[in-house]
């Protein structure tokens, strides 16, 4: 466990999109965040106060997280100066790049002088083994996207949050560095070698017999170039009975590929379940999570409603919104129900 609280990094970042992991842990886990640390050409802020690192070290913060998403995941020179400054100033230092903290010598030695920690979030597990497909009991739901950093943590956490608030037993099932820091634990499926991504899902998430659900978030999209396996690989380990589909309106092109056009809603649904049949033929899907944040309150509306009618299918931000409408059709479907799209 990396000890809280936590000063999450933004530093000199100007995407929204590529801080997602300090977003998402001062989302979910403000309570352990005590401030954010960003150069004076950051625009962005996640309305903790900004601290320096001694004065994040002076209020208690015990890790530094790089939660930002670097081109290529690199540990470039700015994010390891600010690094050994936190190590300096007496905190640990928590990442989720590919590229690794303890490969940086110099950050090896002031924590090791310091007697601090530096984790590597995007650690995979030594022990996996490849998927073998057979079925497992249990009850699984995976969100899936029309692209990358569309809202499938998002959703994934608050369908889990719902759940458990209707007493019904479930588990959120981290894939990625931002899930892995919020919930404790997961695999970061993106660095697990290609052959053993369905097997590490079904150790992620292994058969239960509680009637309980687990909640596996989902990666990248199958129609994107770039990330295209991960996405096949977690639909084929995952074995869902149900999926969400998620999606983040108006987007000019898929993400990191202008030119690239992003897929359409029915498209995408209709693709994620003829992969997901391999492994489970009664899949189905319950709803779609819209990410409307760049949109007001009665236009987000509107578009939700006409895509539930488009798909017949609960359509919703579940952080605007909520997810009430996905669970009961979640909870209303049967196992062996056939996988479609339901239309009206």
């Amino acid at each position: 466990m990396i000890p809280g609280p936590f000063l999450l990094y933004l530093g000199h970042s100007d995407d929204p999109v590529a801080i997602k992991t300090s977003r998402g842990l001062a989302e979910f886990r403000r309570e352990d965040c005590v401030g954010e640390f960003r150069h004076d050409d950051c625009p962005l802020t996640l309305g903790l106060p900004r601290m320096g690192v001694v004065e994040a070290a002076m209020a208690r913060a015990r890790t530094l997280v790089l939660g930002i998403a670097s081109a290529g995941g690199q540990l470039g020179p700015d994010l390891v100066e600010d690094a050994a400054a936190a190590l300096a100033a007496g905190m640990n230092v928590a990442a989720g790049l590919h590229e690794r903290l303890r490969n940086e010598p110099r950050l090896v030695a002031m924590a090791a002088e310091r007697g601090l920690q530096l984790f590597d979030v995007r650690d995979p597990p030594g022990d996996l083994s490849v998927g073998k497909g057979y079925p497992r009991a249990g009850r699984r739901l995976l969100t899936v996207g029309t692209d990358c950093s569309v809202g499938k943590m998002y959703s994934t956490l608050a369908l889990t949050r719902a759940l458990k608030t209707r007493g019904v037993a479930a588990d959120f099932r981290a894939t990625g560095q931002t899930g892995i820091l919020i919930a404790g634990e997961g695999i970061p499926v993106d660095a697990v070698v290609s052959d053993f991504i369905s097997g590490a899902i079904e150790q992620l998430a292994p058969a239960r017999d509680d009637g309980g659900w687990d909640l596996i978030e989902g990666q990248g999209s199958l129609f994107h170039p770039s990330f295209a396996g991960v996405s096949l690989g977690l639909l084929h380990g995952a074995q869902p009975e149900a999926l969400v589909l998620c999606d983040e309106p108006g987007r000019a092109h898929m993400r990191g590929i202008p030119g690239r056009p992003t897929p359409g809603l029915a498209e995408t649904l209709e693709r994620n379940l003829e992969a997901a049949r391999v492994t489970s033929p009664g899949v189905r899907a319950v709803g779609i999570c819209l990410n409307t944040s760049g949109l007001d309150r009665d236009e987000a509306l509107r578009l939700c409603a006409r895509t539930e009618d488009e798909l017949g299918l609960p359509c919703t931000n579940p952080v605007a919104f909520g997810v009430e409408a996905i669970i009961d059709r979640l909870l209303c479907v049967e196992p062996s129900a056939p996988a479609t799209i339901a239309s009206r």
